[in-house]
């Protein structure tokens, strides 16, 4: 038996992100617009933190038949922030976060743009370097340009992902194909939304020294 494809027009993505927005915690859909052309939404406004500006992005991008975001929304943070004082709070952050290597993450902030150098091991200490920083106020943007440090041999990587893609009950894996080139991870196939599409590639960064994640898996 085949599942027939579901095609939504770029009035109901519209519709559905605005929706998504609504539903979002923390999020005032009504600073937000939203355009959609051919699968790509395009959000718009002005909000307080960065912190609201990734979640519409994250909301946006859970959302079935969007392609693409472009994320044009601006931060306008009330009063004023001094770099110094954005730059003394990250690293107070890192130090506090118990699951991060702070002394291998180094901060640098120029007009409230934060940032993130260094070197860790696993990718869920690069992302949550970055979530730590992230809900700071003052904060306009953040740039992860944190590396990591393989640990593994390609073909311990490559079985590794494909074990955790057949774990994982949200992933399809039969329909899915992993390649790793020294620490990185090619993944190709055919899967049915988005956030399948996510999941599978979140599944991927979570193997022990993958650096970079190619995501070739398009929607069916």
């Amino acid at each position: 038996m085949t599942t027939a494809t579901v095609i939504h027009t770029d009035q109901e993505i519209q519709k559905d992100v605005i929706a998504e927005l609504r539903w979002e915690q923390g999020l005032d859909a009504s600073e937000i617009g939203v355009a959609v052309k051919d699968g790509v939404v395009t959000l718009t406004g002005k909000v307080d933190t960065y912190l609201k500006k990734w979640r519409a992005e994250e909301a946006a991008h859970r959302v079935s038949g969007v392609t693409a975001v472009a994320n044009d929304i601006e931060v306008r943070t009330i009063g004023e922030r001094t770099d110094t004082d954005i730059a003394a709070a990250a690293v107070h952050a890192l130090k506090w976060d118990a699951s991060l290597p702070a002394e291998k993450v180094h901060v640098t902030v120029d007009k409230g743009w934060v940032t993130l150098k260094g070197e860790v091991e696993w990718q869920f200490q690069k992302q949550e370097a970055e979530r730590v920083v992230r809900r700071l106020w003052g904060v306009k943007g953040v740039s992860n340009l944190i590396t990591l440090k393989p640990v593994a041999s390609p073909t311990d990587l490559k079985k590794k992902i494909e074990d955790a893609l057949v774990r994982s009950a949200e992933i399809d894996a039969d329909s899915i194909t992993v390649e790793v080139q020294g620490t990185k991870a090619i993944l190709k196939g055919k899967v049915r939304t988005w956030a399948e599409k996510q999941e599978a590639e979140r599944t991927a960064w979570l193997a022990p020294g993958i650096t970079s994640v190619d995501n070739q898996i398009t929607l069916a």
